[in-house]
């Protein structure tokens, strides 16, 4: 997965305080820069009401959107207007080009056909890369009412009817997958009674440190980069739009805001800190000091894995558990760690200049992983809490809307987001015990913290 961030931002944590963003759009070469509305600046799209928006999605004879377009404009649009809303103002501009075409002449038929093929294509990649704006019952009655005046366009050899049915199919399959992942989530949030007790009835002698499971650094941090990729890869674009709808009061009404479904952005979030504290509960727990300081080591060469990978999420968990007060306050362990490649690892870390060196070993990262050849290379996983704040802050610094009441979709080509998620090769049983590790919830590891009677 490649996120680049472009803004910097405050330093002060404000994920919890809130609950998308979008990439550039190129214009269409033939398109020009005279008009008023839309508007343009050096062949880029700056604004445009939300009517000339709607107009450059929906295809026409000889023209079909940029992807980028698409992507960037479906994913912004849900600030201003409902995605069922949308649909219907598609559908309108459709039957009036569709009416145009009705001639009754073959050369008229032949267009006819070709301009239903490009708005297939373009429910196509909208409920592909948005099946979650078809979840209500209004959006699905849209999507059926195009369909079926799509569908009369090649009444003759039914291939369009086909395609429109495999591509129901496929968003239902898609609805049904994302809820039941969500179902499951919902079992996690639910509160479990004492954790600190559950962990307390087992016997000391039963409860397994974290090196008696998977010892080898590079595999563990494969693990943990396995986990990130598997829960990044249920975070949505639209559920990041969760942070923008509630900073515009003029227009969160119209917006699909609904917090209580952001489980996917806690659990992440979440997952960071459970990770941290997994990090301080196994060396906190280590009774001797020569244990205590082989469990620091290996935490920091796990650590320094995952710097290598590019998981520089999970990297900065395990430095934050180690910065943490009953961590950092064994004076006498640390006098022990050969702390070179810690002292590495928290230089990239280092907030000062807003994460100036984050930034800068992210950026190599992603370029690394332009070139890459392999799945696993092309892994770059940014700090998850500093790619909220990116999008938090350039959306408090920039409006969206202009005073002239256009959209201003110059913002939308200014947002860090530009997601790629890779499929690694990675087996959950990479290692003699590392499938463990996968199937264990972070959830359950170290709720409470031992206190340590070793300074």
């Amino acid at each position: 997965m490649v996120l680049e961030s472009q803004e910097t931002m405050p330093q002060t944590p404000i994920f919890s305080s809130m609950l998308g963003s979008s990439c550039s759009g190129q214009v269409q070469p033939d398109m020009g820069e005279r008009c008023v509305d839309p508007v343009y600046q050096d062949g880029n799209l700056v604004s445009g009401s939300l009517e000339a928006l709607i107009e450059r999605l929906v295809p026409t004879m000889d023209y079909y959107p940029d992807r980028t377009y698409i992507f960037t404009f479906l994913l912004s649009s849900r600030v201003f207007i409902h995605p069922h809303e949308l649909l219907a103002k598609v559908g309108q501009i459709c039957i009036k080009q569709k009416q145009q075409l009705e001639v009754g002449t073959e050369a008229e038929k032949a267009k006819l056909k070709s301009f239903a093929a490009k708005i297939i294509q373009l429910l196509k990649e909208w409920t592909e890369t948005f099946p979650y704006d078809f979840q209500d019952e209004k959006s699905m009655k849209e999507l059926k009412e195009i369909a079926h005046r799509i569908t009369q366009c090649d009444e003759e050899n039914g291939t369009v009817k086909k395609i429109i049915s495999q591509m129901t199919q496929n968003l239902l399959m898609a609805l049904s997958a994302r809820s039941q992942y969500q179902e499951i989530r919902e079992k996690f949030r639910q509160p479990v009674t004492d954790k600190g007790t559950i962990l307390k009835t087992k016997p000391q002698s039963t409860q397994k440190d974290i090196l008696s499971v998977c010892c080898d650094p590079l595999i563990l941090a494969q693990q943990l980069t396995y986990i990130e990729l598997e829960r990044v890869s249920n975070i949505y674009p639209e559920d990041l739009m969760q942070i923008v709808s509630h900073m515009d009061s003029l227009d969160n009404h119209k917006c699909r805001s609904d917090v209580t479904k952001t489980y996917n952005l806690e659990a992440y979030d979440n997952w960071f800190n459970c990770l941290s504290m997994l990090v301080a509960t196994e060396i906190c727990r280590v009774v001797k000091k020569k244990q205590r300081t082989r469990m620091v080591e290996f935490f920091i060469d796990v650590a320094r894995e995952c710097f290598n990978i590019g998981n520089f999420n999970s990297m900065m968990a395990i430095i934050s558990g180690m910065n943490l007060s009953p961590v950092a306050r064994l004076k006498k362990t640390w006098s022990k760690v050969k702390t070179a490649k810690f002292d590495v690892l928290e230089h990239h870390m280092d907030p000062s200049s807003n994460f100036c060196n984050y930034r800068t070993a992210l950026q190599g990262a992603a370029q690394r992983s332009q070139g890459a050849h392999s799945s696993r290379e092309k892994i770059v996983i940014p700090v998850f809490n500093l790619f909220i704040k990116d999008i938090y802050f350039l959306h408090k610094i920039h409006t969206n809307r202009l005073p002239n009441g256009q959209i201003n979709f110059k913002l939308c080509s200014l947002h860090p987001l530009k997601v790629k998620v890779q499929k690694t090769t990675w087996k959950k049983t990479a290692g003699k015990h590392s499938g463990q590790l996968c199937l264990i919830e972070p959830e359950k590891f170290g709720s409470d913290l031992q206190t340590s009677k070793h300074i």
